[in-house]
């Protein structure tokens, strides 16, 4: 299994802000620490090509963020300051899922050690996101002939407004958000798939709800899909307003990765949110879903019995 990562998908956005940006690095260091990434796994992208970023969003907005041009509305509807950095780790973090999705396909399993910026719009940033990494990997692969039905499985706690937006029309990407009703953001876009949660939801009613609909997504036959495993539905997250626990995330990841090597449908892994008040929660529960995805692919323990090796 091979991780995209690379130390440039930091960028200097003033000490205090809520986006904890240093867990990308912690992440990385912890895998690869205790072991369950080896340093020759890591694949470090290279800046995604300004065509492939212009497969989802408008010239004029990605000329502008590029030129440092978005007016002080944009930015705070970004809730990101700019910088050249900041430009350079969003086209970095964007090949990165791009690349997860192409090592996904050759081998059944891929991931990016950043992405999921669900919020971002085809001409403009929202909500952290400044390009919709995700949006993009389906166009390029379509384009390149690599697949065409994809799904999006979303379980930050936070609604895929952008994703849902951009593929409303897109009959053959299945987009599935399961994220809190009264959060982020106000006006939701409509997914194929959504699932509201009460605040305050916790691992049982999670996963009920999760086994209840997860199905749907297969029905639409992807031969990729995306999965998005926020850390921010955890119960001690700054910004979730559910209740789960780090073992029922880890549970959460179990059933959507397992669904994904039971039926021989590759899957590619974004990291999306995460702000709990302890950083060390969330770098914990981003490494579980590596940790899933190596064990479940790599048939070192939870893969269903009597399945194949992609």
């Amino acid at each position: 299994m091979h991780i995209c990562y690379t130390p440039r998908y930091y960028a200097d956005i003033g000490e205090g802000h809520v986006f904890p940006i240093r867990k990308f690095e912690l992440v990385r260091d912890r895998l690869v620490a205790e072991g369950t990434v080896a340093p020759a796994e890591i694949v470090e992208p290279r800046e995604a090509a300004v065509a492939d970023v212009l497969l989802v969003h408008t010239d004029d907005y990605v000329t502008r963020l590029r030129a440092g041009a978005l007016t002080p509305r944009e930015l705070r509807r970004l809730g990101l300051p700019w910088s050249k950095a900041l430009v350079r780790r969003s086209f970095l973090a964007t090949s990165g899922t791009i690349n997860a999705a192409r090592l996904a396909l050759e081998g059944g399993v891929g991931a990016n050690l950043a992405g999921g910026t669900h919020h971002a719009f085809p001409d403009r940033g929202e909500g952290f996101c400044v390009l919709n990494d995700v949006a993009v990997a389906v166009r390029v692969l379509r384009r390149d002939g690599l697949a065409r039905r994809a799904a999006v499985v979303d379980l930050d706690v936070h609604q895929g407004n952008g994703t849902a937006f951009i593929f409303a029309e897109d009959a053959s990407v299945f987009t599935f958000s399961m994220h809190g009703a009264k959060n982020y953001p106000l006006f939701k876009q409509r997914s194929t798939l959504d699932v509201e949660l009460a605040d305050g939801t916790g691992d049982e009613e999670y996963m009920g709800e999760l086994s209840r609909h997860l199905p749907r997504v297969f029905e639409h036959r992807p031969e990729l899909v995306f999965y998005l495993g926020g850390a921010d539905p955890f119960a001690g997250d700054k910004l979730g307003r559910l209740g789960l626990s780090v073992a029922g995330l880890r549970a959460r990841d179990e059933l959507v990765l397992g669904e994904c090597r039971r039926r021989g449908v590759p899957v590619a892994t974004v990291m999306s949110g995460g702000y709990a008040a302890d950083i060390d929660d969330t770098v914990e529960i981003h490494c579980n879903t590596i940790r899933a995805a190596k064990e479940i692919f790599e048939g070192t323990g939870t893969a269903p019995a009597g399945d194949s090796e992609p």
